[in-house]
């Protein structure tokens, strides 16, 4: 699909999403909305109006003392924002069809995404007792983390229709809004809110909407400008935008835009972390504390501006791989990015002439506002920088955004008292939609240290992986929320931007995108030949980058491929124990014969390198990997491709031979297919398989209950009759998964809590039935003395409903 940037849409093309556009809404999904759009209140009654018309964003409730008509009041605020930023669609297809990298769903899930979380938080709290439609609260449940920039869905799937989208919001509002109208302790005089009270998912609703205002932005943003137009009703570019024509080229240091000062920042001590008693909703990654010492840097006064970036595409930066990590050169490769994603190029490319796309309009460069850049392209500017200047040049990290912040906002946390237009106006800070755009890198008032938008503006790109502080604990309501991130493959950005709100306009706020993504996101450089205390997860502390190791590779080749002379070659070790992937598959194609079960489609969780897959094939018609480790995901797809792959069998230290895996060929490789996945929030689309292998899987995740909701119910990934196959050693570690996620291994109320005990009550209770049951064997080949045997709890199981 095209860059709708670059070039316009194809119509009429045939894409399988085209198959949602039914033209029942078309024409009422064009032009301003009427009274029947607004599933809450009108903008013009709403709290938040400005003089102009305009809504801007409320503050947080204070969950120590907030009444009953300022929780109303904010429920309504955000909630009539989304109706809002979703009235700039303009024609069915806005909302059908993806974005052009098809990395994320389309927006119509983004319409309701923030919907089904409420009810189903509220749920898991005991607020409401039923589900108000099983089937959308299980599609529009879970987003899409993009793992590659060319990891990309097939965007398959028939979604509900508009008209059923917009009916399942109503009913959501009336709920909330009933709720919040009704419940006990939000009367006068209530007590403190906090994090173990039932009412703490409504909050966390509310914060979830506000991340989606924000991301559901930028992808509308990456829609055909055909297919979007300004609301009434949001707020209007900065007035420094100039929406006429091109501004004078080439613009001019100083004037255009200005130029930065470096500012001597002296080392101190910084603190990091929410306190626990602080009396509004926070994330779990930001509770907790860290305590650094920051040595002494410097740091340009603003935000990188569009007129410096375009220094660093004159001097061919985008042409030049030196400046580049090996993962940004193969993203602006596979992109063939010669300037930044929202930059719209105006006449022949050597001009170097542009315009900026703004969410809803293209409009002059503003040379003077900051350049939203990825992470890639924020790190590769300072590696040119550094050689422009001849000095270190690199992001800064956590702790020394810490160290540019006044004192006195830890204390008083200003998002948290006014809305946005106030905001702006009284703090000079550009947030919680103080206005509809950026505005330029000097136009805020500085902190004490001299720095222009320590927060605000726009999201500021950080050295660190996104990683938990000491001490911090993932909550029971959404325990997958930050836990699946801290994998080393998302990176921090700090500061908020002009669209953040609530919590994410806060000074705690800790957020984290991988470093292809786009998000209303620039940078600052830092010149220093310290590291400045950054934060890098390794394999040890990011469990899951365990399994992109070449050697772990290697590892798993012999495992799931290797001959079982080579898998245990002496006498008198267990021999019964190779083979592990071939023997679990065995129990889905045993077990599809003895209940005469379908064998149509297979669905492999966590499969590794493929053993157990291709294995599948034999007797299923259609068969899907899915892996987390891109690694693994590659080297199974050469197997699919070639039949064969090599790999490095280990003996004893550097020594081992090189050893050629095949494809027995009586399998038919052309019924496997392979897809990089995250087992904890895999994709809408995959439902109703025959059959379902998790093999050693679930004592790896971070939310084992995130893939067990899956399993059953509308939607699940068995079909009604179809056979569930598990296995595990039920090896709990906190390196993968936090102890408040194990489902057993541990005491309650003084008595032991065990897994196997836990899995059975759940998947009872969900409608499975247990066929058999026993202890299984294998064992893992390290090096030609060394070998892990490990006991695995095997089930097969029957989903009777």
């Amino acid at each position: 699909m095209p860059h709708p940037n670059l070039e316009p849409a194809i119509p009429n093309a045939v894409e399988p999403w085209r198959q949602n556009l039914r033209g029942e809404q078309d024409a009422l999904l064009r032009g301003p909305r009427a009274d029947w759009w607004w599933t809450g209140l009108a903008p013009a009654s709403c709290p938040g109006l400005q003089a102009d018309g305009s809504l801007t964003a409320l503050p947080q409730p204070n969950l120590a003392t907030c009444t009953r008509e300022s929780v109303l009041a904010a429920f309504d605020n955000c909630w009539t924002l989304t109706e809002v930023l979703f009235a700039g669609l303009q024609g069915e297809e806005a909302f059908f069809r993806p974005p052009y990298h098809h990395l994320r769903h389309p927006m119509l899930f983004y319409y309701c995404h923030p919907a089904a979380l409420y009810i189903n938080k509220l749920r898991v709290a005991g607020l409401i007792d039923n589900p108000l439609n099983p089937y959308f609260e299980r599609i529009f449940e879970t987003g899409v983390d993009e793992m590659r920039w060319d990891d990309m869905s097939k965007n398959e799937m028939l979604w509900p229709s508009f008209g059923e989208a917009h009916s399942y919001r109503q009913q959501v509002y009336i709920t909330v809004r009933q709720l919040i109208e009704t419940h006990p302790d939000l009367a006068d005089g209530h007590a403190p809110i906090t994090q173990s009270h039932p009412l703490w998912a409504l909050f966390m609703g509310f914060d979830h909407e506000r991340i989606h205002l924000e991301t559901s932005s930028v992808l509308i943003r990456e829609l055909p400008l055909e297919l979007v137009g300004r609301p009434a009703a949001w707020p209007a570019l900065h007035p420094s935008a100039q929406t006429g024509a091109s501004a004078a080229f080439p613009p001019r240091a100083g004037q255009d835009y200005p130029q930065t000062r470096l500012l001597d920042i002296s080392a101190s001590q910084v603190k990091i972390g929410k306190p626990a008693n602080w009396p509004s909703f926070g994330w779990d990654n930001e509770y907790g504390e860290r305590r650094a010492s920051v040595q002494g840097f410097r740091v340009d006064n603003q935000l990188v501006s569009n007129g410096a970036f375009l220094e660093f595409i004159q001097s061919g930066g985008y042409l030049e791989q030196q400046w580049w990590s090996e993962a940004g050169w193969e993203w602006r490769g596979f992109r063939n990015s010669k300037w930044p994603c929202f930059w719209v190029p105006e006449g022949p490319a050597g001009l170097h002439q542009y315009r900026l796309r703004t969410l809803f309009e293209t409009i002059a460069m503003p040379w003077n506002w900051p350049a939203e850049v990825n992470a890639h392209e924020a790190a590769a500017f300072c590696a040119w920088r550094s050689a422009r200047d001849g000095v270190p040049c690199r992001l800064p990290t956590e702790a020394e955004h810490h160290a540019l912040r006044d004192a006195a906002w830890a204390d008083t946390n200003p998002p948290f008292h006014v809305d946005g237009a106030t905001l702006g106006r009284e703090s000079g800070w550009n947030s919680q939609l103080a206005h509809g755009s950026p505005w330029p890198v000097d136009a805020g008032r500085p902190s004490l240290a001299g720095a222009h938008d320590v927060f605000g503006n726009l999201w500021q790109w950080h050295g660190d992986d996104f990683n938990p502080l000491p001490g911090s604990k993932v909550h029971p309501l959404y325990d997958d929320f930050s836990t699946p991130c801290y994998d080393g493959q998302h990176q921090m950005i700090l500061g908020g931007s002009w669209i953040s709100c609530g919590d994410e306009a806060g000074v705690w706020a800790r957020f984290h995108f991988r470093p292809h993504f786009y998000q209303h996101a620039g940078f600052r450089v830092v010149q220093a030949a310290h590291d400045g205390g950054v934060v890098k997860l390794n394999a040890a502390d990011a469990g899951r980058q365990v399994y992109e190791d070449e050697k772990m590779v290697d590892d798993y080749m012999l495992l799931h491929h290797g001959e079982p002379q080579t898998q245990m070659p002496w006498p008198g070790g267990p021999q019964r124990t190779t083979a592990f992937p071939q023997r679990c598959a065995d129990w889905l194609l045993d077990g599809a014969k003895s209940w005469s079960t379908g064998t149509a489609r297979a669905l492999d969780i966590g499969c590794a390198v493929g053993g157990s897959s291709f294995e599948l094939a034999r007797g299923y018609g259609e068969v899907l990997g899915v892996d987390l480790s891109r690694a693994f995901i590659d080297a199974a797809n050469v197997l699919q491709k070639d039949g064969t792959r090599p790999f490095f069998r280990r003996d004893e230290g550097d020594l081992g031979q090189t050893i050629t895996a095949r494809i027995d060929p009586s399998i038919a490789r052309s019924r496997v297919s392979f897809r990089q996945a995250d087992a904890c929030s895999l994709p809408a689309e995959l439902v109703d398989f025959d059959a379902v292998l998790m093999a050693n899987l679930l004592c790896r995740l971070p939310s084992p209950k995130s893939l067990l909701g899956r399993l059953g119910g509308e939607r699940g990934l068995v079909k009604v009759g179809g056979l569930l196959a598990l296995f595990s050693p039920y090896s709990w570690l906190a390196q993968f998964t936090p102890k408040e996620a194990w489902l057993g291994g541990f005491e309650q109320d003084g008595q032991p809590v065990k897994s196997s005990d836990a899995l059975k009550a759940y998947l009872q209770d969900e409608g499975f039935v247990l066929l058999r049951e026993e202890e299984v064997p294998l064992v893992i080949r390290e090096h030609a003395r060394k070998y892990q045997f490990i006991v695995t709890h095997g089930m097969l199981w029957q989903r009777a409903r």
